[in-house]
């Protein structure tokens, strides 16, 4: 069952231009996590194109991403930056503030999967000033 708050959100987050201007964002599945009160999955697809990058952002939540495709560097503050390849993953908390997101190369699109799982109330993601 896919959450109408969720769908919002993601819309509102795609719409808003939060992400980077050329990276594209699929919304893949939503659900109430109904074990674990106020909490819902979230997974979405994220295809940066050659050279894209986010803001400074956080989540506010559990965040599990997946390299599918080509190479991405992340890093959240305090951490080191890693630069993530097809099959690796990188996680970030929700407490933790994500200061660098973007595609490794200047050439070549990069694939992930960003699984989420936050407070149903919680926006997907807010950009730090």
């Amino acid at each position: 069952m896919t959450s109408s708050r969720s769908r919002l959100a993601l819309a509102l987050l795609l719409g808003s231009g939060v992400m980077a201007q050329d990276a594209k964002v699929s919304p893949l599945l939503s659900k109430d996590l109904v074990e674990f009160p106020g909490k819902e999955g979230l997974m979405i697809a994220v295809e940066y194109p050659p050279g894209a990058s986010d803001p400074v952002h956080r989540h506010h939540a559990h965040g599990f991403i997946y390299v599918l495709e080509g190479s991405i560097v992340m890093q959240v503050k305090g951490g080191k930056e890693t630069t993530l390849t097809p099959g690796q993953t990188f996680y970030e908390g929700p407490n933790d503030i994500h200061v660098v997101g973007r595609n490794a190369s200047k050439t070549k699109a990069a694939r992930f999967v960003v699984f989420l799982v936050k407070d149903k109330s919680a926006p997907v993601l807010v950009v730090e000033k």
